[in-house]
């Protein structure tokens, strides 16, 4: 069953990868690979599928990441039919979220995405499986009927109903709903990112998966989230955009301090990466809102950078785990000499996830900053606030993460430790695991063209698109009937009107 599973997501990984190779056009900002099926008359409901800029990358992602941890499960022994098969289940769930083009399709799609980490927290998890997997059903079910209920709202507003995203972004809405489906689609894709205070279920959720749960999770389930901000609330709602865009920054700023300060109390491993997860995702909301070409691609490089970071660290916390038999960091010390290869590994990820040069996470993190910086759409004073206190962010990145390394590997050998478990080195799998993410973590670090030509003239369609749009709510202003309460931070003539 491993060896079925493992062959099953290399073919599927291959085929996304030559067709990508053969089908995929940079220039081309539009859907590639368009297929459209009818499949129920009654609701216009159609098997629709395509790839831009902004899925084809985490569409590669999937696949890259759910292979590496279908290798990952290799020790998995308690109903490896059932394990294996959850996993590909999660894959096609993965897959089509990124890929479908109707949205009732992605509704299901997303639900459908939703069981099998269920079953994986409930049946493989830790001492407190079952409240975490109850926890993660409750937010994110929970979270994703706004989803369904905006869906409806939009496609049954006007003279004909569709759920084609295409057409959907075409229809004219009043501002009063645009806002009101906005806040909708938020509060859905905020428990996925996640943004805090809709984050709770994260670090529960880490702290009791197995290490293949934990690179899906991080690596592809958070980038679920702001890959759906884009492509609806940024790409389908853009005038309502132009409001919200100013809490997104504040909260991506709240996400990036709030969670790399709680990251510093955390003695348990697994929660000090879950809360490092969700410091990282601030920037992309930053760079969502930024209303730049370059901040929007840093949003999207920043997702693929912490998949690869991500699922590497927990990967490693999952290796390190099997050896020492504890989370707690005051029960380590010294590991580092009996576990040469894992420590080496470990430092080398966390100086990933600290942003250093050289590395992808300091190239969007650059991007992010530098597109939020030059915008002309806030006042330089809030675009001094953001800039500083992202910049205290990335400074407190690297002191949890170093400390966390010095705790684990640093300084004598915990007797008690080593003289009750065998702390063997890691083994040939776990090497090329790393490997495999390392590669393209320093490939993107030093050549990001390499993942920006996918998305560039995508993300530039979108950008140019969304400044026109905000001019059309600031004429909306002066429409009586359209009462709007003036933005004081959007620098923009018109919406300051």
């Amino acid at each position: 069953m491993r060896w079925y599973s493992l062959v099953v997501g290399l073919i599927d990984f291959v085929l996304i990868v030559v067709a990508f190779y053969l089908n995929y056009d940079f220039s081309q900002p539009g859907l590639q690979m368009v297929e459209s099926y009818t499949w129920v008359n009654e609701l216009d409901l159609k098997w629709s599928l395509g790839v831009d800029g902004l899925s084809m990358p985490l569409v590669l992602l999937t696949g890259f990441i759910t292979t590496l941890a279908t290798m990952a499960a290799w020790p998995v022994t308690l109903k490896p039919k059932l394990f294996y098969f959850l996993l590909l289940a999660m894959y096609t769930g993965q897959i089509g979220v990124f890929a479908v083009q109707d949205m009732l399709l992605f509704f299901l799609f997303w639900e459908l995405e939703l069981i099998p980490v269920y079953l994986l927290l409930s049946i493989w998890g830790g001492k407190k499986r079952l409240y975490a997997a109850t926890k993660f059903i409750l937010y994110t079910a929970g979270g994703s009927l706004f989803i369904l209920v905006a869906a409806l709202a939009m496609a049954f507003y006007g003279d004909t109903i569709t759920f084609d995203m295409s057409l959907l972004a075409e229809k004219v809405y009043p501002l009063r709903m645009q806002l009101l489906v906005y806040g909708a689609f938020l509060l859905a894709y905020a428990v996925k990112l996640p943004i805090i205070p809709l984050h709770t279920w994260l670090p529960d959720a880490h702290g009791e998966a197995t290490a293949p749960v934990h690179m899906l999770l991080a690596g592809i389930l958070l980038k679920m989230g702001g890959y759906a901000i884009i492509r609806m609330n940024l790409g389908m709602l853009p005038d309502a955009h132009a409001y919200f865009a100013p809490v997104l920054v504040i909260l991506g700023c709240v996400n990036i301090i709030y969670a790399a300060l709680t990251s510093f109390a955390q003695p348990n491993l697994k929660r000090k990466i879950a809360y490092s997860s969700i410091s990282h995702m601030g920037f992309v909301l930053v760079g969502i809102a930024s209303f730049s070409a370059l901040g929007l691609s840093g949003a999207v490089l920043q997702m693929v950078s912490h998949g690869l970071i991500g699922a590497s660290l927990f990967f490693l916390v999952g290796a390190t785990y099997d050896r020492t038999h504890t989370l707690i960091l005051k029960e380590m010390g010294g590991v580092g000499q009996k576990m040469p290869k894992i420590f080496a590994m470990f430092t080398a990820c966390s100086l990933a996830s600290l942003a250093l040069p050289g590395m992808s996470g300091f190239v969007a993190e650059l991007m992010v900053f530098v597109g939020f910086a030059t915008s002309d759409a806030y006042s330089f004073s809030f675009r001094l606030i953001t800039v500083i206190l992202m910049a205290v962010g990335v400074i407190l990145t690297p002191i949890y993460l170093l400390s966390m390394l010095r705790e684990i590997f640093y300084g004598p050998e915990n007797k008690e430790l080593t003289e009750h478990e065998e702390l063997v080195d890691a083994e040939p799998r776990e090497v090329f695991i790393i490997a495999c993410l390392l590669v393209p973590i320093i490939g993107f670090g030093l050549y990001p063209k390499l993942l920006t030509q996918i998305y560039d003239s995508t993300t530039e369609t979108l950008t140019a698109q969304l400044k026109n749009q905000v001019f059309v709510v600031g004429e909306g202003a002066n429409d009586a009937s359209v009462p709007i309460a003036a933005l004081p931070v959007l620098k923009a003539p018109s919406v300051s009107q």
